[in-house]
């Protein structure tokens, strides 16, 4: 017969084996990413750069699942070291637009070998990887639908 308090068992947690998965590859990207001088969050809001080349900050949040309070502080400091530039919108000027800069382009470059190097430390086959990927999106799209 079952516990109870079987369910407050960590091991019995979905959320904490996902905790503890993305703070390891977030700590194994940081010697990349240091290289870069970037955070793992401005690499992943590069990346939306690198694919959209210009996005309201709207749509930056909502690509990486962040909010304005996060974005806005991140998107400053991407803006200081020039690889992106804000201005408002002619057309709606409480919209935010946010660009790729020429620099922040040349960054693609020093960037491109990152996701090998990770999958390296990661080591999964290819197809339990796509099975992973799309499990997380499949739960990611449940808990972000409410």
């Amino acid at each position: 017969m079952q516990n109870k308090y079987d369910a407050l068992k960590l091991e019995n947690q979905l959320c904490f084996p996902l905790y503890a998965c993305s703070k390891e590859i977030v700590k194994a990207y940081k010697p990349y990413l240091d290289e870069l001088d970037l955070t793992y969050t401005q690499y992943i809001t590069m990346m939306v750069m690198w694919e959209y080349k210009e996005l309201r900050v709207k749509e930056v949040g909502k690509c990486l699942y962040l909010d304005s309070g996060t974005l806005t502080p991140l998107l400053k400091r991407l803006e200081e070291k020039g690889y992106i530039t804000r201005h408002r919108s002619e057309k709606d000027e409480r919209d935010l637009i946010v660009m790729i800069t020429e620099k922040g382009e040349e960054l693609k470059e020093r960037a491109a070998d990152i996701p090998q190097k990770i999958g390296k430390c990661v080591g999964i086959e290819p197809q339990k990887a796509q099975t992973l990927y799309a499990l997380l999106y499949e739960i990611l799209g449940k808990l972000t639908e409410r």
